[in-house]
């Protein structure tokens, strides 16, 4: 580097082979006589995709390479017994050798194997290594690859191949021909070095140069601040310390810029805020607890990794979504894989440690059919992408076995520069260890995974927009997780939670070591000793071990005396645990390496000396264009089947059914409901005590296409959606605790700031207005995508503004939760809400290319509010049968996704529907409109007077009947509107993503 901000000897950028005695052995796994190779049949997929000829030949295989085995047939006994699936599988065994002899292009067909880049964890690797170790087996080191051959495929059609489907560079690299090494270590020699950045006498150009070339994302009044503090100290910064500052201050860490001041002018006013975060979420929460008084049932929000509300006497519940958007843009499966793994490590670092009970997710995609030739250069093809992430999710969630029961999937061209990426998990965290607090004299010890070069400048990096070289140049900032390691860790963590072995703990997540004992120490001080941390391999500096954000790491602070408990229970059950350091009184924090001083920063200062950002804002009601309702041609019921075909709303059952919803055991309401579970429910309800009938609800709400017209009516629609979702399950709309993830382009942009100031103004009136306090929350700003075009002008894409609400809601008898199929022929449908006029961000508008028009539908508070009151007495009371909310495509799509999870038809009259007052909504509007606070309930005939009686005072309407005939028929009035066969929806809903 440039700056020499990392400490430098004699070492290398990437870790460097050394010999090892011994033989390699590849072990190859090719699909048996019989059997399909899965591997070659996603490479002929890809192929096809990218409009390659399909007359080519591959065969393809998995594979590990093994150094420490004795001979062949050792290694063919290792594959047989614990590595391949003899039935399935056939083994290859190969010798690999320092040299392999010439390949004749002629004759041989091309081969070609992908590793990991030395470095970058291989969890598949480790778990084999474990694994043979406990069976006898001499092994001393393992790497996975996977190995093509292909013959007939020209030379540029392999290049396409390479590039766009057959590896990512950012993690792998690729080997043309047979394997040929004499070695599978990886490390170097380092000896410290003190490296002091000249910066007291650097001017204000070299000053943002030295933050350029560090990766360090500080900005040039930061910079100054950190100058004249060392300054006054009379002295420059060593490397570690001004990493260390750049991890605390960065927006992943210290939201600089919803935590900032913000002078805004909008049409809510002029405004100058002295934290925007702080008098917005916060307040919000701050004034509903203040209104509860005694009652009030939050018990820590904002302060630790997750919320906690309280759930029963002996227990509360924790909930956190956290985002991973770069990371998943560059390297799909271990983006997503890490997020949900870091969020895991949320909960487990709440408190005193909560237990993990389920997940969620929600993303967001460009198109999964955008042409190769319109991606801007250097990023991955949406579908590739999305593959990759629910694979991510997929696997961790699964290997740790924790159920992914609720979620979302967003499209829009804007995301295709940056997907959005968020995990959310739930824990279950006993009564009394709420609170936690590192005491001077307690030892830092660091629990589970080993450290290496994984995600260097993750933090920071999550500070700044991509561009098209990101892949290349910030491919550290990579993670890859090992879901077993995160499992093992969170078992010993709890154990040793009801032991009381430790006083504090924290998950190791962005900024590494550095944020995670930074902030436990905040009040006290602490003494790290980064010589002693496990390593992954040699020749990692102390400022890498120092901001590494390898993964499957906790840092607890214990008690002396509790550290042999403690040490021995974690080597009972295979987990390390070593003490790197202890937390002084002092204030200070010190950095050592062996018998050298690394680094020291007051704590002070690194956690109060950040300059205040001051940002302008301004924000403009755009002017509402009326939509040309007359130039839809097609027809109502073309149009419903065109929306229920839309990617927004099609069927995702296609990724649901790759994750394990049920695993512990809790599962009451699953994602995917109905006669053959293939509804979209609105909410998962899970019991995390198994003894009790108590439950928690989880739902999400994403109105990306309102916030184009107005993201203060966004805000506000995405509350009453979230909230909707789970009380349609039949939670209680006086206990649902909400979070906010503000996903946001480059907001230092005054107009682009304004538009995400007049949501967090709508979150606020929203929140009060539902009494629904905020818990948690995180935000992940510039996300936009720079590149080179054609013409090669710099062009510049920004994400729509995007804000996830998810809710979280306690259901105070799980045996009374309802689903949202149809249920019985002859029962009555009612629907509860007003309809009204306004298409602006429907799904409508969208398919008919007029997205941008019209007016975005307004919440009414009080109404939505006094509609979920009396909905959730009616459920309690076991008067409904099914429930659904009205959101993307309206009643018409509500209606059709009922009738195909239930097997039943529908007969109503929208022409019945109460109305928004003073507005007349036309025939089209009646079915498709996206107005807020609508759900749609089935009655049993005999049900029908309590129920409207529990209604009374809120508008509804019985609207028809559920049918025996498999058939959905919308009237208006005496004219039929739509008029369609169960098939015929279904098809159009499942065909988009039905990619099983």
């Amino acid at each position: 580097m440039a700056t020499g901000l990392r400490d430098q000897a004699v070492k290398s950028a990437e870790p460097v082979p050394r010999a090892d005695s011994g033989t390699l052995f590849a072990i190859e796994l090719h699909a048996a006589e019989g059997y399909s190779s899965r591997l070659a049949d996603v490479v002929r997929a890809a192929a096809r995709e990218l409009g390659i000829a399909s007359s080519f030949r591959v065969a393809a295989s998995r594979g590990f390479l093994i150094a420490g085995l004795e001979s062949a047939s050792q290694a063919e006994a290792a594959a047989r017994e614990l590595l391949a699936e003899p039935i399935v599988q056939r083994i290859v065994v190969r010798e690999v050798r320092e040299r392999e002899g010439r390949r004749n292009p002629a004759v041989d067909p091309v081969v070609w194997h992908v590793l990991p880049r030395p470095g970058v964890t291989d969890p598949e690797a480790e778990s084999a290594l474990a694994t043979m170790h406990l069976s006898g087996f001499p092994a001393t080191a393992v790497r996975t690859f996977r190995r093509y051959e292909f013959a007939g495929l020209p030379a540029e059609a392999l290049q396409t191949l390479r590039q766009r489907a057959l590896l990512n560079e950012s993690i792998e690299r690729l080997v043309e021909g047979e394997l040929a090494a004499d070695s599978l270590a990886i490390g170097s020699t380092w000896t410290f070095e003190r490296v002091v950045v000249p910066l007291r006498s650097a001017d204000d150009g070299r000053l943002m140069q030295i933050s350029r070339d560090g990766t360090l994302s500080l900005t040039l009044p930061e910079m100054l601040a950190i100058q004249a503090h060392y300054r006054g100290l009379d002295r420059d910064p060593t490397g570690i310390e001004l990493e260390t500052i750049a991890q605390t201050w960065s927006e992943h860490c210290s939201h600089k810029t919803l935590g900032g001041r913000v002078v805004y002018d909008g049409p809510d006013g002029y405004r100058v805020f002295g934290n925007m975060l702080r008098e917005t979420i916060f307040a919000a929460t701050k004034t509903i607890r203040e209104q509860l008084g005694a009652d009030d049932w939050c018990v820590s929000v904002f302060k630790d990794n997750a919320g906690v509300v309280k759930f029963d006497e002996r227990h509360h519940v924790t909930f956190k979504v956290e985002t991973h958007n770069r990371p998943s843009a560059i390297e799909p499966y271990g983006g997503a894989n890490t997020g949900l793994g870091g969020v895991i490590r949320d909960t487990l670092g709440t408190g005193l440690g909560a237990k993990p009970v389920c997940s969620t997710d929600v993303f967001c995609f460009a198109p999964p059919d955008l042409l190769h030739e319109e991606l801007p250069p250097g990023v991955l093809h949406p579908r590739r992408i999305m593959q990759g992430v629910v694979a991510g999710v997929r696997d961790y969630g699964n290997r740790m076995g924790i159920p992914t029961v609720n979620g979302a999937i967003c499209f829009d061209a804007r995301y295709v520069g940056n997907p959005m990426v968020f995990c959310g998990n739930v824990g279950l965290l006993p009564a009394g260890c709420e609170h936690k607090q590192a005491q001077p004299d307690d030892l830092i010890v660091v629990l589970g995974g080993r450290t290496g070069r994984d995600g260097i400048h993750g933090a920071t990096f999550s500070s700044v927009e991509l561009h098209d070289e990101s892949v290349t140049v910030s491919s550290g900032a990579v993670q890859i997780g090992n879901a077993i390691t995160e499992k093992m860790v969170a078992d010993v963590l709890l154990q040793a939670r009801d032991r009381r072995h430790f006083n504090a703990v924290t998950d190791c997540g962005a900024g590494g070591f550095s944020s995670a004992v930074g902030e436990m120490g905040e009040a006290i001080g602490a003494e790290v000793w980064l010589d002693r941390a496990p390593l992954k391999y040699s020749g990692l500096t102390a400022t890498e071990i120092w901001i590494s954000e390898a993964q499957e790491r906790m840092v607890l602070a214990v008690p002396e005396a509790a550290w042999g408990e403690l040490e021995n229970l974690c080597q009972s059950e295979g987990v390390e645990a070593t003490v790197i350091g202890r937390f002084k009184a002092g204030g200070e924090l010190v950095l050592k390496y062996g018998a050298e001083e690394a680094g020291r920063v007051g704590m002070e200062f690194l956690h109060q000396g950040r300059p205040p950002v001051v940002r302008y804002a301004t924000f403009r009601l755009p002017e509402f264009r009326e939509p040309d309702l007359a130039g839809i041609r097609v027809s109502h019921a073309d149009l419903l089947l065109q929306i229920l075909a839309h990617p927004n709303v099609a069927s995702k059952h296609w990724v649901i059914r790759q994750y394990d919803h049920e695993v512990q055991g809790g599962s009451v309401v699953k994602p995917l409901v109905g006669n053959r579970s293939d509804g979209p429910s609105d909410a998962a309800v899970v019991r995390p005590v198994l003894d009790s009938e108590r439950a928690i609800a989880v739902a999400c709400g994403i109105q990306t296409l309102i916030g184009d017209l107005d993201p203060g009516a966004m805000a506000a629609a995405a509350i009453d959606e979230a909230i909707r979702n789970v009380v349609a399950v039949g939670a209680d709309p006086d206990r649902i605790g909400i979070l906010d993830n503000f996903c946001w382009g480059y907001t230092d942009r005054p107009a682009t700031l304004g538009t995400l100031v007049r949501a967090a103004l709508a979150c606020h009136d929203s929140a009060v207005a539902m009494q629904t306090p905020f818990v948690s929350g995180k935000d992940s700003l510039n996300n936009e995508f720079s590149y080179t075009a054609a013409d090669g002008q710099r062009r510049t894409i920004s994400i729509p503004p995007t804000l996830l609400i998810s809710a979280l809601g306690q259901v105070p008898n799980a045996g009374c939760c309802v689903t949202m199929d149809f249920k019985a022929a002859g029962n009555r449908i009612y629907l509860l809400g007003r309809t009204g006029t306004a298409l602006g961000g429907s799904h409508a508008l969208l398919v008919c290319g007029q997205h941008g028009a019209g007016r975005p539908p307004q919440v009414n508070h009080v109404e939505a509010r006094a509609i979920y009151r009396g909905l959730h007495c009616a459920i309690q009371a076991g008067l409904v049968a099914s429930c659904h909310d009205c959101s993307e495509g309206g009643l018409a799509v509500a209606l059709a996704e009922m009738a195909i999870a239930g097997d039943l038809g529908a007969s109503v009259d929208v022409s019945r529907m109460v109305a928004i007052e003073g507005e007349a909504p036309g025939e089209l509007e009646r079915l498709f409109a996206e107005s807020c606070s609508r759900l749609v309930c089935e009655v049993a005939p005999a049900d029908a007077p309590i129920f409207e009686s529990a209604l009374t005072g809120t508008p509804f309407t019985m609207i028809g009947t559920v049918l025996a005939a498999p058939q959905l028929e919308m009237l208006g009035g005496q004219m039929v509107l739509v008029e369609l066969a169960i098939d015929e929806l279904q098809a159009a809903w499942r065909g988009t993503l039905d990619w099983s």
